[in-house]
């Protein structure tokens, strides 16, 4: 990758730990929003003008040329281990989903009952995971990739299933809210082509997720994506099958031309963490 991209990604990520917008950096350095825009866009920055930056955003360039040269790699899943860990502890799972919807240090203490010590200390946690470093002033950098998911029946996961009741107990007929179940019988290529689609619609929302990250956080609503695809019958539908074993006389194999069903849920609503749709 070329160093200029890399700069500019160090950029990026700092406006975004400072909650700064390109309009926000554009005034304070007497520019337009456009040409704040286009800059990052092309990657195209003088050295007079990159120093401004630099110096409106409170870095030094020996700075992000030492963390360059230190780049960490990006963590696309953590391991089992480290998701048991966050899952077992309440404000770890909290500053965890916290920081992946790019709230503030300050925001996060504000609106749950984790005091600034206890919050560090978790950031401490997270950074030796590798999810995130600790950054000056509670500040905090991400270090997850952005195909990052969890391990697909991991701790986090098996959680979240846990609390599908919760999930789906609403009408979802608030402000942005939906749900959608769509059962169909579609062949194997329409079938990859769905997911296809699914997993460019999850990049979609993740892509807005960061590039609403400037914004400050009573304007950014909390929302979640639940997409599920499977080859699933509900109960009933299989209790009718021809052949299906009765009450007690054991288990029967699932035929193989039995019903094909892919049930999706499209919702939006507060309080869960983004994951991709498994494969077939």
């Amino acid at each position: 990758m070329h160093v200029s991209t890399l700069l500019v990604d160090s950029l990026k990520r700092e406006l975004r730990a400072q909650q700064l917008s390109y309009g926000m950096l554009a005034e304070r350095l007497g520019l337009s929003a456009a040409t704040v825009k286009r800059m990052f866009a092309q990657r195209n920055f003088d050295l007079q003008r990159l120093d401004a930056i630099c110096l409106t955003l409170g870095v030094d360039f020996t700075t992000l040329a030492r963390e360059l040269a230190a780049e960490q790699p990006l963590v696309s899943q953590l391991e089992w281990a480290q998701e048991a860990e966050i899952v077992g502890d309440e404000r770890l799972f909290t500053m965890a989903v916290c920081t992946l919807n790019l709230m503030s240090f300050e925001d996060i203490v504000a609106f749950y009952r984790i005091d600034a010590p206890e919050a560090v200390q978790c950031l401490l946690r997270l950074d030796r995971m590798g999810f995130l470093r600790l950054l000056p002033n509670n500040r905090y950098r991400l270090l997850v990739s952005r195909t990052f998911q969890w391990i697909a029946d991991g701790p986090i996961l098996r959680y979240f299933r846990s609390q599908a009741d919760d999930y789906l107990s609403r009408p979802f007929d608030g402000p942005g809210e939906t749900v959608r179940v769509v059962n169909v019988r579609i062949s194997n290529p329409a079938r990859h082509q769905l997911l296809e689609r699914i997993e460019s619609l999850v990049r979609e929302y993740s892509a807005q997720h960061n590039a609403d990250a400037a914004l400050p956080s009573d304007k950014r609503h909390p929302m979640s994506l639940l997409v599920a695809v499977r080859s699933w019958e509900p109960d009933f539908m299989r209790r009718l099958r021809r052949g299906h074993a009765a009450p007690g006389a054991g288990s029967r194999p699932r035929s193989r031309h039995a019903p094909a069903i892919s049930a999706a849920w499209f919702s939006a609503g507060p309080g869960a963490v983004r994951s991709r749709p498994r494969g077939s």
